[in-house]
């Protein structure tokens, strides 16, 4: 079998949960998973517009149709689980930026959306606490005063959830609800979210927004697909709707002080950065443009972030080391999928000596198989979610990779499995 339909059928998901499931069980989710987050390598997706999708793999959510259109019984028993959850969202809702807005923004605007800086705390030497002062990697509970967040990230899980309920279902209703939920975070002049973040990650005392607080519209890069998915049980007024909302937040983050700001950033910020606007732009048919970023802002960051050993210097001297280092480098798997739909090869991509992707997961494997004892700080805990999603692409883009201890730690049919919910 060929590494692409290898890989195909392997899984990537965003976080882990304990299941007791049979290995043909596990098979089926870690596919699903796969159709999620990677998609497959090399299969064709459809030229910018309508109909193409990044982060998902058509030729995979229909294998896995077909599979329980024939009433295989653990399709069944995943998708109808799936649907079950589609069914409760529907009495859920709509989110908007507007709605449980306890402060808003300089200018009093509803519509913009605010978020405070999550490791900056009051100055117990000044009386009113400010400027605040940064104590990296511990959160300041003030930040959950704020809503804009929490409300983004209800409607983005619906609408992915929504989404894929409707391309197994058919069903009309939970098209309908996605149009709901979107149209009211995007669309309606009443709940629409302003397309920029003047004001993310504002620090009390310090500013009114900073470049870095971009990181947080990640929440929306499911988003794209979930209209594909849908897109024929969405009106096309609302589609077009959508398209020109990312254009314009787009556009917004490559003209924009923050945005220049944050595409500046050395550090996982802005490989972030590089995965919304490459994402953002390709939904919105501007394929130049994702091009220009990857070329001109992905590729350049390699020597930056990666020395030839495979160690992230700048992830490394963060109070979470662990956590950063992985996160840091799912975006560039994420950025090497999206960028091989477009002929770009960042899997085995080098520039001046550092080696590049690969290297900086095997720098990572000793640690996360017990091999070694990560020898940096981490404040937080130590999380395996992200290097086992790398892992799942990585053994087929690189057959190569010494994956023995790992496997021994994190044996693929047995351990907790991929989920995306």
């Amino acid at each position: 079998m060929s590494s692409v339909k290898i890989l195909q059928m392997r899984a990537v998901g965003f976080r882990l949960v304990n299941c007791s499931l049979s290995r043909s069980v596990g098979r089926l989710i870690n596919t699903l998973i796969l159709i999620l987050v990677f998609g497959c390598i090399g299969c064709a997706q459809s030229t910018a517009g309508t109909n193409r999708v990044h982060l998902f793999s058509m030729a995979d959510l229909e294998k896995t149709n077909q599979l329980y259109r024939a009433h295989d019984h653990n399709a069944v028993i995943q998708v109808n689980n799936l649907l079950k959850q589609a069914d409760s969202l529907l009495t859920q809702g709509p989110w908007s930026v507007t709605f449980d807005k306890k402060k808003t923004a300089p200018g009093n605007n509803p519509h913009d959306y605010l978020s405070q800086a999550p490791y900056w705390w009051p100055d117990s030497s000044k009386a009113d606490g400010k400027p605040y002062i940064r104590k990296d990697g511990r959160r300041n509970p003030e930040i959950y005063e704020l809503h804009d967040a929490a409300q983004m990230e209800k409607m983005a899980s619906a609408v992915k959830k929504l989404a894929l309920a409707y391309h197994f279902s058919k069903k009309a209703t939970y098209a309908k609800k996605a149009g709901q939920l979107l149209k009211t975070w995007f669309i309606d002049p009443a709940t629409a979210m302003n397309p920029n973040l003047n004001y993310a990650q504002y620090v009390p005392g310090v500013n009114e927004g900073r470049g870095i607080g971009i990181i947080e519209t990640n929440r929306l890069l499911p988003i794209p697909d979930a209209v594909t998915l849908l897109q024929n049980g969405l009106d096309a007024n609302l589609v077009n709707g959508l398209k020109d909302w990312f254009k314009a937040y787009t556009q917004w983050l490559l003209t924009s002080k923050n945005g220049k700001a944050e595409q500046k950033e050395l550090n996982n910020h802005g490989t972030w950065f590089d995965v919304q606007v490459v994402v953002y732009t390709l939904f919105s048919g501007d394929e130049a443009t994702a091009r220009k970023e990857i070329t001109d802002h992905t590729i350049p960051r390699i020597a930056k972030q990666f020395t030839a050993d495979g160690r992230q210097p700048l992830e490394l001297a963060r109070t979470r080391a662990w956590d950063y280092s992985n996160m840091n480098l799912m975006a560039w798997y994420r950025l090497a999928f999206i960028a091989q739909q477009l002929n770009i090869d960042l899997y085995n991509k080098t520039v001046d000596g550092s080696k590049g992707i690969k290297t900086a997961l095997e720098f990572l494997l000793p640690y996360a198989a017990g091999e070694q004892a990560w020898p940096y700080q981490e404040i937080g805990g130590y999380e395996y979610g992200n290097i086992r999603r790398m892992v799942h692409t990585a053994r087929v883009v690189y057959p190569d990779l010494k994956l023995k201890a790992f496997d021994r730690k994190f044996p693929e049919g047995n351990d907790p499995l991929m989920f995306l919910f």
